[in-house]
């Protein structure tokens, strides 16, 4: 069962009171200083989008192997944070958050004096490795210590996702506008300033709850596999991650391609970094804004599906539009309303399709839907070459359509993510036999 000392507190006020007059700007000085380093870190993932070109064209790569920056660092990132609950149990949550800080530190530095892109690939995954040991505890420790319920805990989150999504792309554009390298380096001082950030705001021997670690078996992760609500969320989560890594990773590369035909030649990094600026915001806004009202009118469920199947349709359109600079970039812009809202809703639910403690669900669901994103520049990167340039679009609108598929024939096992808490027999199970330790 979930632990009490989720209700216990790192600052002046108590997490997870549910009290709706909470303001979510009203937390603990430990919470800002985790979405500060959240904010950072998520610029890691679309810091690299405006570069990518650059790379493949300077380091004499091909687009395929430009976008294994992505593979690289989202397989070692999902693969790992499956035994980070282990870990920040036994070590605490400021002490694992600190040790990925480092290790982002140390490879987006190495990143930048690389040679080849083969050598940016495998920093990548050491980056990969400190931001799985980061980001999982990062979102159960700001669940655990907030104030006013872990729903607003999780829009903190999320918008801290939005806003580094948002700003990666920007940065990635004004650093890259210099050398490509620019932006790696640039990552490595903005995580030291949240390294130095984690130190002095965030209580030491602190687990992610707030409390004192309670160690967490090493195959509790995997365990909660075999939940059915957890598993058919996160493999729903895995094949949404796939088309949203699809549009993230492979856009850079048709949107400069379709510039160049207008003869914009200095559209470059710059000009990619407004156009996934923009994209970012939106990430932000409807994390923060929109989701909540769709899920107070429809409810988590329907919300997941209605909006999935409104992204699988845009990313098909865009299969058609991909030699259309306009028509590419306002359906990116317009993806990341939709995907603002399906972060937070998959995590939201996430966090209440079981009775896991949160450092579990967290690294359980994350593990998972990462997967997807490591994929999908694979994908991409061969069928465009192989099929058409419009191809990666269409296989990702289709993986998305089958996210809603299996959130369909799923739909009872999700029923606790709308606050029907009534178990399921194999749900009951686990919480008379411990199986959640």
């Amino acid at each position: 069962m979930r632990a009490s000392a989720d209700n216990e507190t790192t600052g002046d006020e108590t997490p997870g009171d549910p009290g709706a007059g909470t303001s979510i700007l009203r937390q603990p000085r430990a919470v800002w200083a985790v979405a500060f380093a959240a904010v950072i870190a998520f610029m890691g993932i679309g810091l690299v989008d405006p570069i990518l070109p650059a790379i493949s064209a300077e380091l004499d790569a091909s687009p395929a192997q430009s976008m294994l920056l992505f593979t690289s660092y989202l397989f070692i990132t999902g693969g790992m944070m499956f035994f980070t609950s282990f870990l920040s149990s036994r070590i605490g949550a400021k002490t694992t958050l600190l040790i990925g800080l480092v290790l982002i530190v140390a490879f987006a530095a190495l990143a930048g004096f690389s040679g080849s892109v083969d050598q940016i690939i495998g920093f990548r995954a050491g980056w990969g490795l400190g931001n799985a040991l980061f980001i999982s505890t990062a979102l159960s420790t700001i669940v655990g210590a907030a104030s006013g319920g872990a729903e607003k805990a999780i829009i903190l989150y999320e918008a801290a996702l939005g806003v580094g999504i948002a700003t990666g792309p920007l940065l990635g554009g004004l650093l890259g506008g210099i050398s490509w390298r620019g932006p790696f380096f640039g990552t490595a001082v903005l995580m030291a300033i949240g390294f130095i950030a984690i130190i002095v705001l965030l209580p030491g021997g602190m687990s992610s709850t707030g409390a004192a670690a309670e160690p967490i078996r090493l195959s509790a992760t995997f365990r909660a596999l075999a939940r059915p609500g957890v598993a058919i969320l996160g493999v729903s989560a895995l094949l949404y991650n796939f088309g949203f890594f699809i549009l993230l990773a492979y856009s850079p590369f048709p949107v400069e391609a379709a510039a160049a035909k207008l003869g914009m030649e200095d559209f470059g990094a710059m000009g990619l970094g407004y156009v996934f600026f923009g994209w970012g915001i939106c990430v932000a806004i409807t994390s923060v804004f929109g989701a909540p009202v769709l899920t107070k009118r429809m409810g988590r469920r329907r919300s997941l599906i209605v909006t999935l199947v409104a992204l699988a349709v845009l990313l098909g359109v865009m299969s058609f539009l991909v030699e259309s600079l306009t028509g590419i970039v306002v359906c990116i812009i317009v993806a990341g309303m939709l995907l603002g809202v399906l972060n937070t809703v998959f995590t939201e639910s996430a966090m209440e399709v079981s009775d896991l403690p949160r450092p579990v669900a967290s690294g359980t669901y994350s593990g998972v839907r990462f997967i997807g994103g490591a994929v999908a520049p694979i994908v991409a990167g061969a069928v465009s070459e192989s099929i058409s340039a419009g191809s990666p679009y269409l296989f990702g609108a289709g993986a998305v359509l089958l996210s809603v598929v299996v959130i369909s024939l799923g739909w009872q096992a999700l029923r606790r993510v709308d606050g029907h808490i009534d178990e399921t027999p194999v749900d009951e199970a686990y919480a008379l036999t411990g199986g959640d330790a």
